[in-house]
């Protein structure tokens, strides 16, 4: 079919596949198609969804699949540990016209690995094991894995791998720390080349990809089939089209602060709610401007102003105070610590 065909030619073309990752929450149907007007990635994985014993789809995902306008392949992620019902699911989804289907074994959210579900069912290998057999059986579109290389530590990853391998894997998705490390340590980059060195399917890496830059570089560190952008997409929405452009050997583009402004004001409108109060839609934004406002200066003082606006205006007189210029912004990362409240509040693929 064909939103499956250019998903296959990126698994075996030589350009590196660019994803956007699935984050709970934040990679709907509105956020897709604005970043498709920014140059946006080769796929899309949909938020994740929630399979067990009696659950069903949930619409507003099915409409990211069904509604989807971008022009680009999406794949359909689920998260869960209950055979039956991820097996249900997947015939489900294949009705639906997905590129593959995925299993998330990597979410850190506390609430979702004490349910050995996301992350935490890698403190479970043979249950893996028997998953990912079962689902293997019954998709029979393209099945792919995105995993994290442990719990507490990577010791089992080696293990995962050889599972993963005999599953036939159509393609894997490493993001490079453990499941308890969340999104504060450094990568471990080395674990994803390992992946690529170890499976016969392509590899994707995933975490802390920030500027076209860092790309290149992870993609030389690890070897990988491409990359897997979240955080970093929602804090510049051109990355995925710089990273091509400097790939292709082109100047990068550097948006300046009234692009960012305008991009924040699309942000807004797109994901706006119709209905919902104003206070209720600026708290929305401020789990978007938890990541993009660490590109935009490095003492902290944007983000501390913008957490405490409650309005519209208040809200955007902040941006325009700090943005209202045409001075280049990279929009790379200050290192600005993160609380675990904002951690949290974002990627949860």
């Amino acid at each position: 079919m064909h939103y499956r065909e250019p998903f296959n030619a990126l698994l075996t073309g030589p350009a590196p596949i660019l994803a956007l990752a699935p984050m709970q929450d934040v990679t709907d149907l509105p956020f897709m198609q604005l970043m498709s007007g920014y140059g946006g990635p080769d796929v899309y994985y949909t938020e994740y969804f929630r399979v067990h014993a009696t659950s069903t789809l949930e619409p507003w995902i099915v409409d990211a699949i069904t509604k989807n306008t971008t022009g680009r392949p999406i794949v359909a992620q689920m998260i869960g540990n209950d055979i039956a019902a991820l097996v249900r699911t997947a015939k489900q989804l294949q009705e639906y016209p997905i590129a593959a289907v995925d299993l998330n074994l990597g979410c850190p959210a506390p609430i979702v690995y004490r349910k050995c579900a996301g992350g935490g069912l890698l403190r479970e290998p043979k249950r893996v094991d028997a998953i990912l057999g079962a689902l293997r059986h019954a998709v029979s579109i393209k099945f792919t894995v995105k995993t994290r290389i442990g719990f507490d530590s990577p010791d089992s990853f080696a293990e995962m791998l050889t599972i993963f391998a005999r599953h036939s894997l159509d393609l894997l998705t490493v993001h490079g720390r453990t499941v308890l490390e969340m999104y504060r340590s450094e990568v471990h980059y080395d674990y994803i080349a390992r992946a690529v060195d170890a499976l016969a399917c392509p590899v994707i890496a995933n975490g802390n990809i920030y500027s076209a830059a860092r790309a290149a570089q992870v993609l030389e560190l690890t070897g990988a089939h491409g990359l897997m952008i979240g955080r970093g997409a929602i804090r510049n929405p051109w990355l995925f089209h710089q990273i091509r452009q400097l790939q292709r050997g082109e100047p990068v583009f550097i948006p300046c602060g009234r692009e960012v402004l305008a991009y924040i004001r699309a942000l807004y409108d797109a994901v706006c709610t119709p209905g919902i109060r104003e206070s209720a839609q600026v708290q929305k934004m401020k789990k978007y401007l938890n990541y993009l406002g660490l590109g935009v200066e490095p003492t902290g003082q944007f983000l501390h102003r913008i957490r405490r606006v409650t309005t519209r205006a208040d809200f955007f007189a902040v941006c325009e105070e700090y943005l209202g210029h045409d001075q280049p912004m990279p929009l790379e990362p200050f290192a600005l610590p993160l609380t675990e409240k904002d951690v949290m509040a974002g990627e949860h693929g």
